[in-house]
């Protein structure tokens, strides 16, 4: 059985389209028109990945990312937005979305999106990569995909993990946000503000103190780089 991919629009044009290529690509696809029909779906039967656009009646697809993220399985979920919603693209970043498109956009490059994030969602390990990153009471193990912090789980995103277990694997390095898009995001080009997002909602995971980070800290004039605390 194939993954399955849950796409959510309430344009049918656009919801035909993309499911299209994606059962070409090999994968299983539903499709909800609404807000509510799709966290009903997502209830009864865990999608591998959800498509949502955040132009939806009635509970809007902000929402549904927000209660998506609330579930401890994380589905990995890609954006789909319009032209001059920058500030809803942020704060659906910043809610724990994955990655975005903004419309009108290539139902292929939709399908690499989706094939990317799945691809780092599983649970397999590069060769010659470690499989488990320690940097004091701060554990990754990567083959699993599962972070503790003292002891406590993590509940991180796709995209989350992959920025932390890159930026500790190159400590105290500084990475500019392209640099990070490219290496972690594998964007030739894109919003960066999609980096510093990301930064931020793992600052409040990872630090004591958000606004006076250890681990995840700021390079003024370039980007970022990660100190070990141990």
């Amino acid at each position: 059985m194939g993954q399955r991919i849950l796409v959510v629009d309430d344009d049918p044009t656009i919801s035909d389209v993309v499911c299209r290529y994606l059962r070409l690509a090999g994968f299983e696809v539903g499709m909800a028109a609404d807000g509510a029909t799709a966290l009903a779906v997502v209830d009864r039967d865990p999608p591998d990945l959800v498509v949502l656009d955040l132009m939806l009646p009635g509970i809007d697809g902000l929402e549904v990312c927000r209660r998506l993220r609330t579930r401890p399985d994380q589905i990995p979920i890609v954006m789909l937005t319009a032209l001059g919603e920058e500030s809803d693209r942020v704060l659906g970043l910043e809610l724990g979305a994955d990655d975005y498109m903004t419309k009108p956009f290539s139902p292929r490059e939709l399908v690499l999106r989706a094939q990317s994030v799945l691809r780092r969602a599983g649970t397999d390990t590069a060769p010659g990569i470690a499989a488990r990153l320690v940097d004091g009471d701060l554990v990754l193990d990567v083959g699993r995909r599962v972070a503790w912090l003292r002891g406590d789980e993590l509940t991180l995103t796709v995209r989350e993990f992959d920025l932390l277990a890159f930026l500790m694997r190159n400590p105290s390095r500084a990475f500019r946000r392209a640099e990070l898009l490219e290496r972690v995001w594998g964007w030739d080009f894109g919003d960066q503000s999609t980096v510093t997002v990301h930064v931020r909602r793992l600052r409040e995971k990872l630090e004591d103190d958000p606004a006076a980070p250890r681990r995840v800290v700021t390079v003024w004039g370039v980007g970022y780089r990660y100190e070990m605390a141990s």
